[in-house]
């Protein structure tokens, strides 16, 4: 089955006929995945910043395709601090040797802020030939040559929580730090603390249905014409959280919680950041679609280019 950009996008909105939200990613997109790996996996090397880890374990816990999908049929995973076998300097040079095999044609991800304060030194990834790499190194030395760079979580994308107000690590996102380094290579950001994890699924596979179809410049190029202004894919980002909240009416009605524990009403009073933020959880929900953030909590604009400080206090009472 061969899907264009049009209806690929709408799969991943939930919106083409015969798909409902349950089934986001099957069997359609799982199909097309099956079609874009005809031949060889791109490889991809996972760096982890200053962050939590929290970005990877939402990867881990991918429903529709599952991990072990994504890791040994769509991409070829070269280097995973938190999953690979291998450790220090020996993956540290298979890393090295992968990407200068591969110039232009294998992608990084970046999770986690990119701390610049000592030399980098708030964030060593690796050592070789009895050297610390920090994170800066790194990206560094792998960004240039990367066809593009996936800034996975708000740590990555913008700074997140490890650049908030009193940071003492001079942290920055991606897209500051490539940018302070003039490196040019796109960078496609998938905020979220953490992210849903089939915004990183989709995006990825996104990425490599229209590389197949139109090459990889080309391909990637269309991929830049779905971000919005934020560097974020729009299909998933595209559309406000409170306007298309359950709970609208009851904003509309002015009808709104005085507790957690009250089921009806809007939550707007207690501190959702719903009017603020953008992204698709409303109807993708998380945890294989059982539940959401609003449903329980309030939303914390986790997707937003001034999360946490413009976010924060998260709760009102």
């Amino acid at each position: 089955m061969s899907l264009n950009r049009r209806d690929f996008v709408k799969l991943c909105t939930g919106t083409v006929a015969g798909f409902g939200v349950s089934q986001m990613f099957h069997p359609a997109i799982r199909e097309a995945l099956a079609e874009t790996l005809t031949g060889e996996r791109p490889p991809v090397f996972w760096l982890q910043g200053q962050g939590c880890t929290g970005c990877s374990v939402t990867l881990l816990n991918n429903v529709n395709p599952g991990i072990a999908d994504i890791l040994l049929k769509i991409i070829s995973l070269d280097f995973h601090p938190t999953v690979m076998g291998s450790e220090g300097e020996q993956a540290i040079d298979f890393m090295r040797n992968t990407a200068a095999a591969k110039k232009g044609q294998y992608f990084v991800v970046v999770e986690g802020a990119i701390p610049l304060a000592h030399d980098g030194k708030c964030c060593v990834i690796g050592e070789a030939c009895h050297k610390e790499i920090t994170m800066v190194d790194m990206v560094k030395e792998l960004a240039p040559n990367a066809a593009a760079v996936l800034a996975v979580g708000t740590c990555a994308a913008y700074g997140g929580i490890p650049a908030a107000r009193g940071s003492e690590t001079e942290a920055m996102g991606v897209s500051a730090f490539l940018a302070k380094n003039s490196i040019a290579t796109p960078v496609v950001n998938i905020p979220g603390c953490p992210p849903q994890p089939d915004w990183i699924v989709g995006t990825i596979a996104l990425a490599l249905s229209l590389i197949k179809e139109k090459g990889l410049q080309e391909g990637l190029a269309e991929v830049v014409k779905i971000l919005d202004s934020e560097g974020r894919p729009k299909p998933f980002f595209g559309r406000n959280v409170h306007e298309n909240c359950p709970y609208l009416k009851d904003y509309d009605n002015a009808k709104f919680c005085a507790t957690f524990t009250q089921k009806d009403g809007c939550r707007y009073d207690l501190g959702c950041k719903g009017p603020q933020a953008n992204c698709d959880s409303f109807e993708r929900k998380w945890n294989g679609g059982v539940n959401w953030c609003v449903a329980n909590a309030v939303c914390i604009g986790c997707t937003e280019s001034d999360f946490p400080d413009g976010k924060s206090p998260f709760y009102s009472n």
